[in-house]
């Protein structure tokens, strides 16, 4: 067992390494197709299949399936690469890797890393990871760099909780909470999220890179920001602190 361990450490260890420095990987996930897009039927069936997860079992599936390498040993990113997983909903948690395996998310080297990880993965393994994570504490006070200063007229509180009717921006706690505590299905928790991989989240919705949104709905919202508002709900939400 001790050999297979170490045999997968190492295995996964060169897939991080490849994805990360070979470009010819990005062509090849780019040709291979996507599966289908869910439709909130098939999603909330998939969901509803997946089996009970425990938190025990996933704390070894962080450990053996080398997860803390990008996400850190208690769910926090060592770097601004990655997201923190720690303190995220299970159930966005399963939809993502869910979507990593279906190849709905590739829009970048780590997205085609996680999808050769998600393969690997059984339905068990996937419920059990999630509901882990969901036990840990939102990171607060990462030490992730922050976006520049907070430009004047931009304010991240007005967009996350009263949004902007001039431009049908819906307010942002409507989905992810006032305390960024995440809403149903695939509205992730934010709070304490690394404010870098936000911004490049937001700018990937907004560009069209990322589209695993099943009804569009963060795409819609973020075609309609500024970058100065980007970075201002990252900071936003990278201080937020959750209180339970």
């Amino acid at each position: 067992m001790k050999t297979s361990k170490r045999s997968l450490r190492a295995s996964l260890a060169f897939a991080l390494a490849t994805a990360l420095s070979l470009p010819a990987l990005a062509s090849e996930h780019a040709a291979a197709p996507a599966g289908e897009a869910w439709t909130p039927a098939s999603l909330h069936a998939a969901l509803a299949a997946l089996p009970k997860g425990d938190a025990e079992r996933g704390r070894a599936v962080h450990e053996q399936m080398f997860c803390a390498s990008c996400h850190g040993g208690q769910g926090q990113a060592p770097t601004f690469n990655w997201p923190h997983t720690a303190g995220q909903r299970s159930v966005y948690t399963a939809k993502m890797l869910l979507d990593y395996q279906k190849r709905l998310r590739l829009e970048n080297k780590g997205a085609e890393l996680m999808h050769d990880i998600a393969v690997m993965m059984t339905p068990q393994q996937i419920a059990d990871v999630a509901a882990f994570y969901a036990t840990l504490p939102a990171p607060r006070d990462d030490g992730t760099p922050r976006p520049v200063a907070k430009p004047e007229g931009v304010s991240a509180e007005q967009l996350v909780k009263k949004g902007d009717p001039t431009r049908l921006l819906t307010p942002c706690a409507s989905c992810h909470g006032v305390k960024g505590q995440g809403g149903v299905l695939e509205a992730a928790a934010l709070a304490g999220q690394n404010p870098q991989y936000l911004v490049r989240t937001l700018l990937d919705y907004q560009s069209g890179r990322r589209a695993n949104d099943a009804a569009k709905v963060m795409r819609v919202f973020a075609e309609k920001l500024t970058r100065a508002e980007i970075e201002a709900l990252a900071r936003y939400y990278a201080d937020l602190p959750l209180k339970k």
